[in-house]
């Protein structure tokens, strides 16, 4: 997730200007924001607070004007977090978890309710999301192909620079793992159901999942 992060660094700077501010804030909402849905519902529907909704508005359109990203922006934008190695095809995939309409482009509206569950949703609401990531065709099964694609592309985003360096079949070697962790009745698929329950086993998963409550 290090171009929602990353965003989130120049979000933080911006959240902590003088109050002094405030007033010309809520003018540039007025005058900036189209608020297709507006603040009070984006409010109801997140956990976010109307004025933490008001400077995540800021950064998204400070990096899309338009108010709409496309893959190929969303791409352009995540890889300046991976200089050293490839990040276009987990990109892709993340991009396709945050285009929940699957119609090629997320609004404001889909970045933030994503980034609410990613950030202060419950774990059930985490790992619900990270499987929708990972099951790749939608089926409501992750497969081994599925897994393998994701993996990889976790391996050519973080690059040649790893240390140690990783072997030619770590990535299928860490699926294999997942498999023999997760695939509870041994059918070759992981559900939802399998996925949470192997997650909330695991304590280093858990961890990993409250790394950003307390970014905001």
């Amino acid at each position: 997730m290090g171009a929602v992060m990353g965003t989130f660094s120049s979000l933080q700077t911006k959240q902590r200007r003088p109050s002094k501010d405030k007033i010309e804030d809520e003018l540039e909402m007025t005058t900036v924001c189209h608020r297709p849905e507006g603040l009070e519902q984006l409010e109801a529907q997140t956990n976010f607070t109307k004025r933490e909704l008001q400077v995540l508005y800021r950064g998204f359109k400070n990096e899309c004007p338009s108010g709409v990203v496309n893959e190929e922006t969303f791409k352009q934008i995540y890889a300046q977090f991976f200089p050293h190695g490839d990040a276009s095809m987990y990109a892709h995939y993340l991009f396709n978890a945050f285009d929940t309409a699957q119609n090629g482009s997320v609004k404001f509206e889909d970045f933030v309710i994503a980034l609410s569950i990613l950030l202060r949703g419950t774990v059930h609401e985490k790992l619900r999301w990270t499987f929708n990531l990972y099951d790749i065709n939608k089926d409501g099964y992750i497969n081994k192909e599925e897994m393998m694609d994701i993996v990889k592309a976790i391996y050519d985003m973080m690059g040649k620079y790893t240390y140690p360096v990783l072997k030619e079949d770590a990535p299928r070697q860490h699926v294999e793992v997942f498999f023999q962790k997760m695939d509870k009745n041994k059918d070759g698929v992981v559900t939802l159901d399998e996925f949470i329950e192997s997650c909330q086993e695991d304590d280093n998963i858990m961890r990993s999942l409250q790394l950003f409550e307390n970014v905001m």
